[in-house]
């Protein structure tokens, strides 16, 4: 489908076609499982501070509603498409289905600079986005959630333009909101403990001891701080990471405590006057243990991928890894890979767990919810490392192949409608 071009689209595309191959899918359902069920392009005419008024575009994609409504973030980030939201979309769907979750994928999208906008301009942006959306989302149609650019105050606005519209309060419409709204304890680390913990499995199955073990991380948002935090409670050096400002690195180990309060302080990690300053293209070709891609997709390509220096590559980011170099990856066989649908799943199960929170109104302790994230991970470790052995494949193919395998029977067990 033409409307869908874009380069990550078509990473996706041919990601999934390389496993229904795998897996011998029919070709006639093919498209069916690939391309997208609903797709939503909007204007939103937003008045800004200045008294002009300015048309931003907006985009919402649910890839498949065979299990369940629909689940995926909103991110706010110039360069936006339907293309890669479409992308995003259907690597929910195989994560979700990794993870036993009862959701399809899907993801949305505003094409702008949350940075150089104000905060009353991106409230009223993300409201006017909402009431275009009402008729598309809810608790049992589709749930958003926060990525990049966005955060629990724009959950909360979304949350509140979609309850004044129906007349009650309706908190599992999104996930990711405030723990004061009907939020869940532990959603925001979710994510970046998640991946710490699979790294730390990594290491186990290698065994690496990870207290030895030194990581960089590229992306100092949300993902990447936690899992910074995370690997250096198991005892692991963190000697770079970088933010949209480029990088730092120490070969040391950074000292996060003075690094946080440096971030808090400026808004950035440049700057920080216990490291060298390191760009993010460098920093990507570090020697380490761990290196831990945590901000856009297609960062390890072709152009990279064979100098690469680390023993085990978790993806906190959605698709960081091209398929070329993908292939180049693959004759490398010293380097672990962690695909990013099973490294980076902990916040959906955690925004799942929110879910059923609002659904029943009764809200667990972060200790529980944390011993629950792990479970869940773990039973996912397990069926991919179990299936990438047996079946003498990589960890990523492994890992789609499980979750479009799960999708693919709940189709056939439904039917096609006539």
């Amino acid at each position: 489908m033409q409307v869908y071009e874009h380069p990550t689209f078509q990473m996706a595309c041919r990601q999934f076609d390389l496993v229904a191959d795998q897996l011998q899918i029919p070709v006639s359902e093919r498209e069916r499982l690939k391309f997208p069920k609903r797709s939503l392009t909007v204007a939103l005419p937003v008045l800004m501070d200045d008294g002009s008024t300015k048309v931003f575009s907006g985009y919402r994609v649910q890839h498949h509603l065979t299990l369940g409504p629909t689940k995926g973030g909103l991110r706010y980030h110039p360069d936006v498409t339907l293309g890669e939201v479409a992308a995003l979309a259907m690597w929910m769907s195989w994560k979700c289905a990794l993870a036993g979750l009862p959701y399809g994928g899907a993801k949305g999208g505003i094409a702008c600079d949350p940075g150089k906008m104000s905060p009353g301009e991106i409230e009223r942006l993300t409201r006017r986005f909402t009431q275009e959306m009402i008729p598309f989302i809810g608790p049992q149609v589709d749930v958003m959630a926060p990525d990049v650019g966005t955060n629990e105050q724009a959950m909360a606005w979304i949350m509140d333009t979609f309850s004044t519209h129906a007349g009650y309060t309706v908190p599992g419409v999104v996930t990711g909101k405030p723990v004061g709204l009907g939020g869940s304890l532990g959603r925001r680390e979710a994510t970046g403990r998640g991946v710490a913990y699979l790294i730390n499995r990594a290491a186990d199955t290698l065994e690496l001891d990870i207290s030895q073990c030194s990581a960089v991380i590229q992306g100092f948002g949300n993902v990447g701080s936690v899992t910074a935090y995370s690997l250096g409670r198991y005892g692991a050096r963190i000697i770079a990471v970088s933010d949209v400002s480029g990088g730092i690195y120490n070969s040391k180990g950074l000292n996060l405590p003075a690094l946080e309060t440096h971030l808090a302080r400026t808004g950035s990690i440049a700057g920080f006057p216990d490291a060298e300053p390191i760009s993010n293209e460098q920093l990507l070709l570090l020697p380490c243990d761990i290196l831990v891609p945590a901000a856009m997709e297609r960062q390890i390509t072709a152009a990279n991928a064979g100098k690469i220096q680390c023993r085990i590559l978790a993806e906190a980011a959605n698709g960081p890894t091209t398929p070329d170099a993908d292939e180049i990856l693959s004759r490398r066989p010293e380097i672990f890979i962690i695909p990013d649908v099973l490294c980076n799943a902990g916040g959906v199960i955690v925004s799942y767990f929110e879910w059923v929170q609002d659904l029943q109104s009764f809200f667990w302790g972060e200790t529980e919810i944390a011993d629950k994230l792990f479970r869940i991970l773990e039973t996912s470790w397990a069926q991919v490392l179990n299936r990438s052995r047996k079946q003498k494949i990589s960890m990523r193919m492994a890992a789609l192949s499980t979750g479009i395998s799960r999708v693919f029977e709940a189709k056939k067990q439904r039917g096609l409608f006539p």
